[in-house]
């Protein structure tokens, strides 16, 4: 159903859209945060680093071209490519900005060559009107993808982890790009404190019956410079174990629609930055033992989707 992996994945449904493999190049926009700036916080999330969640984004240097060209180079110096790419605007919060400064910056990026997809990374609480009507003009030119950071539905959690904004936020902004024929992603974060792991599959059948087409998994990284950081060394946060996790995206997995795109199953944060758990540096290794236990255990992505609904 989806090649020789269990799951609908993003490099799957990239090779079906547009005939090959697409790689993203991480842009960097300048932008901050609210929750960084004062508007709502200053320092940010919980486990959030001085680089936001685009600890890989290309430095802030040059025009948004010159950006992609350099991204293209370096991702060409590594790995054989084609000439499709995704303009990735991942550092920070990506539309917290007037218009006037965001149009020019999305449509120099979509408007390149080599580039067949924006992706934006952003906050629910970020996309006012005139931003959305920018987005779906953008969306008339090439495709575009929306990353939304939930992280959790529960409100207690979202708290903790000074995220800003309540779940209502996001339910709107959901079903606002999606009436705009704007493709949407959504972020979840596995191992969040004081959560259990049933409260992680509740997030994950939420996003599932949202309208979001996408969605990525995320391990909860322990990360130098963050409040995190603080608890884990004091002993108030233990990071999930390494089966605890792969048990984890295979239940949510199990339980998402057939059809939503699977857009990441782990990460590894910058090893210069992460502190715990330690396994998390060995992505390939995760990602291999996902796929084996998803064989052993005959599971496959919407297998158990009638039973969460």
């Amino acid at each position: 159903m989806w090649g020789e992996k269990p799951y609908h994945s993003f490099d799957f449904e990239m090779k079906r859209r547009f005939g090959e493999k697409v790689y993203k190049v991480s842009l960097a926009s300048g932008m901050t945060c609210p929750n960084r700036d004062g508007t709502i916080g200053i320092g940010g999330c919980l486990f959030c680093s001085g680089n936001g969640s685009g600890d890989f984004a290309s430095p802030l240097s040059g025009s948004v071209s010159r950006q992609i060209d350099r991204g293209i180079e370096g991702i060409s110096s590594r790995k054989q490519v084609g000439n499709k790419f995704i303009a990735y605007f991942q550092s920070f919060t990506n539309t917290y900005a007037p218009v006037e400064v965001l149009r020019p910056m999305y449509l120099e990026a979509i408007r390149h060559p080599k580039v067949v997809m924006l992706s934006i990374a952003t906050r629910p609480d970020c996309l006012p009107g005139d931003v959305l009507s920018l987005l779906a003009e953008c969306n008339e030119i090439k495709p575009v993808i929306v990353e939304l950071g939930l992280q959790t539905i529960h409100e207690k959690t979202a708290t903790f982890i000074r995220r800003g904004y309540t779940l209502p936020v996001y339910d709107t902004t959901v079903e606002q790009l999606c009436s705009r024929g704007i493709e949407v992603v959504t972020h979840v974060i596995a191992g969040l404190p004081g959560e259990t792991s049933g409260e992680f599959l509740e997030t994950v059948s939420h996003v599932g019956n949202s309208g979001s087409g996408g969605i990525k998994i995320q391990l909860l990284h322990v990360l130098e410079s963050t409040d995190l950081a603080t608890l884990y060394r004091n002993g108030n946060y233990e990071p999930m174990t390494r089966n605890a996790y792969i048990q984890a995206v295979i239940s949510a997995l199990s339980i998402l629609p057939a059809e939503m795109v699977i857009h990441r199953l782990t990460g590894d944060g910058p090893k210069k930055l992460l502190l715990a758990p330690e396994w998390s540096s060995r992505k390939r290794e995760v990602l291999n033992e996902i796929h084996r236990q998803m064989k052993i255990q005959n599971i496959w992505q919407g297998k158990e989707r009638s039973r969460s609904i």
